[in-house]
């Protein structure tokens, strides 16, 4: 029988080490063996079958046996050394494919055991001596690159190799790394990393690739019925015959001119599969960045002017400029060291850093604080601001509106370098997450979360920023206008003989105007310069209006010069835009004067009545009045109390609306504390807007604007300026 003789060939060849020949023949037994499985049930086959199978353990056992000698240095003494194991390679191939990879994971382990004990030892098992761990492989794969050949180029015995390489140097990393008794000296623990990243680096060079497609189709040699085994057999032979001159011949130039690509467990990433072991430890070198951004901080806010630049375009400071171009370093720095934990602990730092630059912004702002604005924030004390000052609070503006927009851009950038399961962690939540209404009183926030407490009134630390500083240049220009109120209740009114030009006050008024808004409106942007025109005129309007209270008597002639002041004050309050180049929002602005101002107007015809129809002009003209702004009309008038009676009586029997608050309830004195009960008092309605007609108001204003932080803000402030009576729009003007 043939097969029987193709068996006892394959066993006489096994026993001499012919493994070229044996190679063939294992193909032929193997191919004969399937054509013959159908009658494996058959005592003679099933005995071929067994014979065979010993013959391949034998073959196994032989041929490594032959490798274990190789790297003893016998393969320099024994010249046919080499080729023998060369045609070893072609038996291991026609064998199973599992003898294939304990072959070459035996021969792996074998050529790391010095490895494993030379850099275990106490010399080199060491932090700084990484390095020399990657010269140790490279210099063993440059030395054996020859010996090596003898494989055959789909085993990829190299990049296996590496691999196993690898997986030993990370452990071994990990145990040095652990039993550190002290946090490791940062230089040389981004030295070890570094290293690691540029060995990662090479190998992926060297190893990366697609996978090249395997023989396929008839090379498979199966048999097709009809065939005579002979002519099967010396086929199968042929075939492989073929082979054998491929791995000798064209298959190793073309591995020596390109590298290979035929890859086992296809995917595999040698980056990060020894420097992730460095994630724990690199604690320190964040650590280190953060003592580094802020001592840079210092010193950038110790050397800040607070003037730009000659010739700058944008008012922004210096320093913030240089805030983020050190925080550009320091991610370049950390992303080419690692994009996981390190990276996101370093972005919080960044977060850290932004707020801590945005509060050295808020400390700049001048302090104190005095006016209606102030009563409604709950600032203390007085803000004078100088020219200088009104500039720098506008750099401060204009600065911290780059950084909000910068601060957004930063985390957008490092979203797109970062591992992905850190991406949905990584947004400016940390700096943003701030109540908009810092510095507001706390009265003023649980009122509009009372009406709204859907909406997330939330921005970051730089729009706190703004916030404050717009608020402080109101008080700051607000103060400037104490003297001038002042002033007006000195002018004797109840003696004027006659009505001439406005009165000093408004030219005085007048010359403050002149001498801010142009440097203002040239440094704000216009919807920061719109705000800060919206909240001036909320305070000046009702303030104005409230001083008319505060003089003393008044004649008819002094009421007729009053008006003709007031008048000139609505003017000059008009002109502003134009005065500032900035007139895009000047037609709600307008309005806005236009009806507060007209209070004032108001206010002085009643004074101008007659003493019989005075009450008749005070209820037409100020419907929302009350009993004791109309007694205090009266004095004004200069009417004893005796001669009062009778036409208060007649007032009250006319129905006016004794619950609205007096002008003392909103006069700049007043704490939010005396505010409260008149906003709590359910005795009091009509005077609080209903949650949904705030949202209805600042709705049908906001569209078009962001839907959050300060644009909202200015949105409800708007709303509550419309509503023409009530506490809730005194508190906003206010």
């Amino acid at each position: 029988m043939l097969a029987v003789s193709a068996v006892e060939q394959l066993q006489v060849m096994a026993s001499k080490r012919q493994y070229k020949e044996a190679a063939a023949q294992l193909e032929a037994v193997n191919q004969l063996c399937s054509h013959f499985e159908a009658y494996r049930d058959i005592p003679k086959i099933t005995e071929l079958r067994e014979k065979f199978k010993s013959i391949k353990q034998i073959l196994k056992s032989h041929v490594f046996s032959d490798f274990s000698s190789l790297g003893s240095g016998k393969e320099m003494e024994e010249n046919n050394l080499l080729q023998q194991l060369s045609d070893a390679c072609l038996v291991v191939d026609a064998l199973e494919p599992s003898v294939r990879e304990d072959l070459v994971k035996n021969f792996c382990s074998r050529e790391l055991t010095s490895y494993q004990q030379i850099f275990e030892g106490a010399e080199l098992a060491k932090l700084d001596k990484t390095e020399r761990r990657y010269a140790w492989i490279k210099r063993r794969l440059r030395t054996n690159e020859e010996i090596w050949k003898i494989f055959p180029p789909s085993w990829h015995v190299p990049y296996l190799l590496c691999i196993q390489f690898c997986k030993l140097t990370r452990t071994q990393l990990v145990e040095i790394l652990n039993d550190l008794k002290e946090k490791p000296d940062v230089g040389t623990l981004l030295m070890a990393l570094q290293r690691t990243l540029e060995f990662e680096e090479e190998l992926a060079e060297k190893f990366g690739g697609g996978s090249q497609n395997r023989l396929t189709g008839n090379d498979s040699g199966e048999l097709h019925e009809g065939e005579s085994t002979s002519h099967a057999i010396s086929d199968i032979r042929k075939k492989y015959e073929k082979k054998l001159a491929a791995h000798h011949g064209s298959g190793n130039e073309e591995h020596d001119q390109h590298r290979d690509l035929t890859l086992p467990g296809a995917g595999f990433n040698f980056h990060g599969i020894i420097s992730s072991c460095f994630e724990p430890h690199l604690t320190v070198y964040v650590e280190l960045e953060e003592k580094t951004l802020m001592d840079n901080l210092e010193k950038l806010v110790q050397e800040e002017t607070w003037e730009t630049e000659e010739g700058s375009q944008t008012n922004i400071l210096s320093s913030s400029a240089q805030v983020f171009s050190i925080i550009r370093r320091s991610l370049k720095r950390c992303s080419a060291l690692t994009k996981n934990q390190t990276l996101f602990n370093l972005f919080k730092v960044f977060q850290r850093f932004l707020k801590a630059y945005a509060t050295k912004l808020f400390m700049r702002l001048p302090k104190g604080g005095a006016g209606i604005v102030a009563a409604a924030t709950g600032m203390d004390g007085q803000i004078k601001t100088s020219d200088k000052d009104e500039r720098v609070i506008c750099y401060i503006v204009s600065t911290a509106e780059y950084c909000h927009k910068t601060s957004g851009e930063l985390a957008e950038n490092v979203s797109k370098i970062i591992e992905p399961q850190f991406v949905d962690m990584i947004d400016m939540s940390e700096v943003q997450v701030n109540f908009f209404f810092m510095g507001f009183s706390f009265m003023l926030i649980l009122l509009l979360l009372h009406f709204i407490n859907t909406a997330s009134f939330v921005q970051d630390e730089f729009s706190a920023v703004i916030t404050k500083a717009l608020i402080t240049l109101v008080n700051g220009i607000e103060t400037k206008f104490d003297a001038e109120m002042a002033a007006m209740t000195r002018v004797p009114w109840g003696t004027l003989e006659s009505v001439g030009d406005q009165s000093e006050y408004v030219n005085s008024i007048n010359m403050i105007f002149t001498t801010s808004i142009p440097v203002l409106g040239s440094l704000l942007s216009p919807i920061y310069f719109q705000f800060f025109l919206d909240k001036l005129a909320s305070s000046l309007g009702p303030r104005f209006y409230l001083n008319i209270f505060k003089c003393k008597q008044i004649s008819e002639t002094g009421a007729q010069q009053m008006l003709l002041d007031t008048q000139a004050v609505k003017t000059i309050l008009l002109d502003i835009p134009s005065l500032g180049k900035q007139t895009s929002g000047a037609s709600s602005y307008s309005k806005f004067v236009n009806r507060e101002m007209s209070k004032a107007e108001a206010l002085l015809k009643v004074i101008l009545s007659p003493v019989d129809s005075v009450a008749d002009t005070y209820c037409a003209l100020l419907p929302e009045g009350t009993a004791a702004e109309f007694q205090r009309i009266l004095d004004l008038k200069g009417l004893k109390r005796t001669d009062q009676q009778s036409i208060l009586d007649d007032y009250n029997k006319r129905g006016a609306r004794t619950t609205q608050p007096s002008f003392n309830s909103v006069m700049p004195a007043v704490s939010s504390t005396s505010i409260a009960p008149v906003l709590s008092s359910p005795a009091a309605p009509g005077i609080i807007l209903s949650g949904e007609e705030v949202l209805a108001r600042a709705a049908a204003f906001g569209r078009g604007f962001s839907a959050t932080g300060f644009k909202k803000f200015l949105a409800l402030t708007e709303a509550a300026k419309d509503q023409k009576d009530g506490t809730l729009r005194k508190f906003f003007v206010g």
